[in-house]
């Protein structure tokens, strides 16, 4: 395993987050894809750690790089507004969302990449409620540091400061306007790349459902957390394929 603490004093030190300097002086509205609203939960129910599923192999291997998964909110509350279980991010209790951080997952050289690396860890409560605006569950929070970020660092805190800081940097294009007119792969990844200084539209993989609905943004990130090319093992994408994204109800 192992531990991001190092690179992450790096981020800090000299502010190497995703993308240059210039991306951290975009514009206030192009972040808007982010929470539109969000209210950080007075308070968090105590729950036991996520445990490994038997069909889900452990694999502790030498981190090569990262995924920054960034999930488009309102494709996925789209049939789940109504769920208790989603509550929190789709019923308006802690507020509206654009974009949300998936997950921060650690990669490795070929297709199987790092997960499960430690033991039962609990994510304390406060950091759980800490991280609410950035992945609204917590069912969710706790799942990726045990499935991922157990594999990069040793403590919780740590793995969801690193990615906040990830999250916290990425600039969007306008949403509401892309999806008002005819789309494809190719021309939406050019456009997120575009407000995104430093980033590439071959660093992207842009994940749609079954339908053509846009589902996910997942952002390729080398050892030292800057953009690179997506590896050769990640899917292939036909940059003249349908993309439709859904604004919401």
């Amino acid at each position: 395993m192992t531990d991001a603490s190092a690179q992450l004093n790096r981020v800090l030190a000299i502010c190497v987050c995703i993308f240059t300097a210039a991306t951290l002086l975009a514009s206030s509205s192009a972040a808007l894809a982010q929470a539109y609203q969000c209210r950080i939960p007075r308070g968090i129910d105590a729950a036991p750690p996520v445990r490994k599923p038997a069909d889900e192999p452990r694999r502790v291997k030498p981190v090569d790089g990262y995924l920054l998964a960034l999930s488009w909110s309102p494709e996925f509350c789209r049939t789940r507004q109504e769920s208790r279980r989603h509550q929190s991010q789709c019923g308006g209790t802690l507020g509206d969302f654009g974009f949300i951080l998936h997950g921060l997952w650690p990669e490795t050289r070929g297709r199987d990449y790092p997960q499960w690396c430690a033991g039962q860890v609990q994510v304390p409560r406060e950091t759980v409620r800490r991280n609410m605006c950035t992945i609204p569950s917590a069912r969710l929070l706790r799942r990726q540091w045990a499935k991922h970020g157990s594999c990069m660092t040793r403590k919780p805190d740590t793995y969801f400061r690193i990615s906040r800081i990830m999250y916290d940097a990425v600039r969007y294009p306008d949403m509401s306007a892309l999806s008002r007119r005819p789309l494809t792969i190719g021309a939406f990844r050019k456009a997120f790349a575009a407000a995104n200084p430093g980033l590439e539209h071959d660093m992207l993989f842009v994940k749609t459902n079954g339908r053509g609905w846009l589902e996910e943004v997942r952002v390729c990130l080398g050892k030292n957390f800057r953009p690179r090319r997506c590896p050769a093992h990640n899917p292939r994408q036909r940059a003249n394929r349908e993309i439709k994204i859904w604004r919401g109800s």
